[in-house]
């Protein structure tokens, strides 16, 4: 008798610990990252500090870009102010170590999502915010029209990069013999190549854009040849293991690409957020609270665009300036890559 309550009494406690087990295994343990980030009262970024356009340390010393703009709209929808971001220079060397030691909470630079820095470097890409590809600058004077006609050539390539394992494969593979001259700098890269010690610079066409730009009254001296040999989806990079900030990054991007499909702007929230569209009215937090799951209160979006912007508006102010176009990174209703799942 004694034996048989018991065991009726362990089997009574198994089903009751299976019962609230796991609910509790299905719910949210939250965010280290967010709390740190909460409790030093700001976003700390790594980015780069030489890129016009996207990541560039300007005169006044402040940084400006469309990877620096997009960890402002992080700062926005975690802490309600996108000034709160203390940003810290990377380079193609240290930026994965910095982000997997916690130096920094998160990397928005040129990084390119490849399969082994995801399996292997315990890292994750929360979405591609600019879409590129690899390409060649080179120097006017060779008379150089294709990238076939560079055997032999001597080229500028940052060590540590997807760029330099594309060149080398690109140049393995179509039998052409390489000369590459590897130089960390951007600046010492611009200075190569004006004294013509490289026959070309490759990386992707956003940084040879910027590039090309940052070389002032010289620039007419150099093209961008026009084909590609590399896919370059450059995306906002975390860690591992913290759900809840992958998914605020990445709704961050979400909610700026939606904006811009709703016709939303920073000038324009103020009259928006009476919009009886239900779409816009779950993006603005007017209807429902759906940065609850996410650590951030319902005004998270709205935060975002007020601060910030949409899409559209952080490119038209970075990037557009030096005469990239959107191409592939439009938005998918006009013929681009850009699109966001629903807010619902």
């Amino acid at each position: 008798m004694t034996r048989r309550f018991l065991a009726g009494l362990a089997a009574c406690a198994s089903l009751a610990f299976a019962a609230f087990a796991t609910p509790a295994a299905a719910q949210s343990t939250g965010s280290a990252t967010l709390d740190a980030i909460r409790a030093r009262g700001a976003l700390v970024c790594g980015t780069s500090a030489d890129l016009p356009g996207f990541a560039m340390l300007d005169q006044k010393g402040e940084f400006t870009g469309l990877y620096t703009d997009f960890c402002r709209a992080i700062a926005a929808a975690a802490l309600g102010d996108a000034t709160k971001v203390r940003f810290v220079p990377t380079t193609y060397a240290n930026r994965l170590t910095a982000l997997q030691s916690g130096e920094i909470d998160i990397l928005s630079s040129n990084t390119t999502w490849t399969q082994p820095r995801e399996a292997a470097l315990g890292l994750m890409f929360t979405g591609v915010l600019f879409y590129d590809g690899q390409g060649f600058l080179v120097s006017k004077k060779l008379g150089v029209k294709s990238i076939r006609e560079l055997d032999g050539a001597s080229v500028c390539v940052q060590p540590g990069t997807t760029t330099e394992k594309n060149l080398a494969d690109f140049f393995r593979a179509s039998g052409m013999r390489l000369n590459p001259v590897v130089i960390e700098s951007v600046e010492e890269i611009r200075n190569a190549m004006i004294a013509g010690r490289c026959d070309a610079f490759t990386v992707g066409t956003s940084t040879l854009a910027a590039f090309r730009a940052g070389l002032g009254a010289r620039a007419d001296d150099f093209v961008v040849l026009p084909e590609l040999i590399s896919k370059e989806p450059l995306g906002p990079v975390v860690r591992k293991g913290d759900d809840r900030f992958f998914d605020l990054v990445r709704w961050t991007q979400y909610a700026m690409t939606l904006a811009e499909e709703f016709g939303i702007t920073s000038k324009n929230l103020a009259q928006r957020m009476d919009d009886p569209q239900p779409d816009v009215q779950r993006l603005l937090g007017r209807a429902g609270d759906f940065g609850k799951d996410m650590g951030v209160n319902a005004a998270w979006a709205a935060n975002i665009i007020r601060q910030v912007g949409s899409y559209a508006e952080i490119w038209d102010r970075n990037v557009a300036p030096m005469g990239l176009p959107r191409g592939r990174n439009a938005l998918y209703t006009q013929g681009g890559l850009h699109y966001a799942p629903p807010v619902r």
